[in-house]
C-alpha cells in the first residue's frame, strides 16, 4: 500500500518467493516515481471490496432478464453501459451468483472480486499524470505483482 504522485491511494497484489525482494522493488517504484511505499491499512480503508461480473451486451441477452436472474442470485447493483452489463456483488455472495449465472448459460467478459475506490482523486498536473503512468506501468511489469488497484481518475486509456 502506498500513494502515488499527488496523494493517489495505490494498493498492489503480490504474490512472492521473496517478501524482501518484492518489498524493496515495491519501495524503489514508489520513491522513483513520486511517491511513498506505506504501512498495512495505511490506504485499504479507501476500498471496498466487490465482485464484479461483466457480461457482453452482443444482443443475444435481454437486459430485463438478466438484471432479474442477477438480483435474485443476490447481486447488489446492476447497471448497463454502452455494450457491457455489469453485476456488482459483496465479496461473500460473489461465487453464488456467478455460479448462478453461469448455470443460466451467461459468458463473462470479467468475473473477479476487485478493489474499488470509495472516492477518486484527478491530476491536473501533466508531469504527476506522466509520473503515475509510469509508476503503474513498472508496478504491472513486475513479475511478482498480481493487481494494481488504485483512485485515480483521469488516467488515460491504453490503447
Amino acid at each position: 500500500e502506498g500513494y502515488g504522485p499527488n496523494g493517489v491511494a495505490v494498493i498492489v497484489e503480490a504474490l512472492t518467493d521473496n517478501r524482501n525482494r518484492t518489498a524493496a522493488d515495491m519501495r524503489h517504484y514508489f520513491d522513483k516515481y513520486g511517491g511513498d511505499l506505506g504501512t498495512s491499512g495505511s490506504v485499504a480503508w479507501m476500498f471496498d471490496s466487490k465482485g464484479i461480473i461483466l457480461v457482453s451486451n452482443d444482443g443475444s441477452v435481454d437486459e430485463d432478464t438478466i438484471m432479474m436472474d442477477a438480483l435474485d442470485a443476490g447481486a447488489d447493483d446492476f447497471t448497463t453501459e454502452d455494450d457491457i452489463f455489469e453485476i456488482s456483488t459483496a465479496p461473500e455472495v460473489f461465487a453464488g451468483v456467478r455460479d448462478a449465472l453461469e448455470e443460466k448459460g451467461y459468458k463473462f467478459e470479467t468475473c473477479e472480486i476487485q478493489l474499488i475506490p470509495q472516492n477518486y482523486i484527478s491530476l491536473t498536473d501533466e508531469k504527476d499524470i506522466a509520473l503515475m503512468e509510469k509508476l503503474i506501468d513498472m508496478l504491472e511489469d513486475n513479475d511478482d505483482v498480481q493487481n494494481v488497484w488504485h483512485n485515480l481518475d483521469n488516467l488515460p486509456e491504453e490503447e
